[in-house]
């Protein structure tokens, strides 16, 4: 009769082979050479980003045009019946506004940062390998509040994710592409001289989840500028 030792053997390999086959696709696989390094945006670019907020899903339109300094996010929520319009400017300009001739809503938000840059990866930390959306992605962390994940075999952007939890998932990713210069442009009401409470035209109505939207967009957009500028003074002073 074989000992108990003996007949443990043959289990505990058991265990090893379904660990290593099934093991989750979300764990880090860390290459022990040198790190590699994210690729550089692309100067001009569009994607179509699905969005996952805590459940919340909306779709985008991201047009990302840095020759001309504007970036421009068109969102559409899930089910929703209008597009939500999301400009934003090299100069710190933001505009946050719908096209609905009855409503008439727009914020505008002035930043001290401008769009990032295309080079705007630059020093962020290596954290290894790790499949999102079906795909083997080098990940890297940027200032701890942005997680990117670049295809090993394509180096396109495949998923970033905020601090926050919200996902970014590219859905289709075109180089070159550009959007004429007329749909660059925010509509009048925007520019309206009427004196503005909380950052808003009185009689524009900007209430619920628009304002809060807007000020979540402008939040993120103005801490990751901020981070990798203050990541950047510091690499500096070394």
């Amino acid at each position: 009769m074989a000992s108990p030792q003996l007949r443990r053997v043959p289990v505990f390999l058991t265990l090893m082979f379904f660990y290593i086959t099934f093991a989750p696709s979300t764990s880090w696989l860390v290459d022990a050479g040198e790190d590699p390094v994210p690729a550089v945006w692309p100067e001009q670019f569009h994607a179509l980003m699905f969005m996952n907020s805590s459940g919340n899903l909306s779709l985008i339109d991201l047009w990302y045009d840095w020759p001309n300094g504007r970036n421009f996010n068109i969102i559409r929520d899930q089910l929703s019946t209008s597009l939500y319009y999301d400009l934003e400017w090299n100069n710190g300009t933001s505009f946050f506004y719908r096209l609905d001739p009855a409503s008439e809503q727009c914020r505008s938000v002035q930043l001290e940062v401008g769009i990032l840059r295309p080079n705007w990866l630059d020093g962020a930390t290596y954290l290894g390998q790790r499949r999102a959306n079906g795909f083997l992605c080098n990940v890297w962390e940027k200032v701890d509040f942005i997680w990117y994940y670049e295809d090993v075999a394509t180096k396109r952007p495949v998923q970033w994710v905020f601090y926050t939890g919200r996902e970014a998932n590219v859905m289709t990713y075109e180089v070159g592409a550009v959007l004429e210069d007329a749909k660059w442009q925010a509509p009048s009401y925007c520019f309206s001289k009427k004196e503005a409470i909380n950052g808003q035209n009185p009689e524009l109505a900007i209430t619920g989840r628009f304002w809060e939207e807007s000020t979540r967009r402008s939040a993120e957009r103005f801490f990751l500028c901020c981070g990798i500028a203050l990541f950047n003074l510091s690499v500096e002073a070394l």
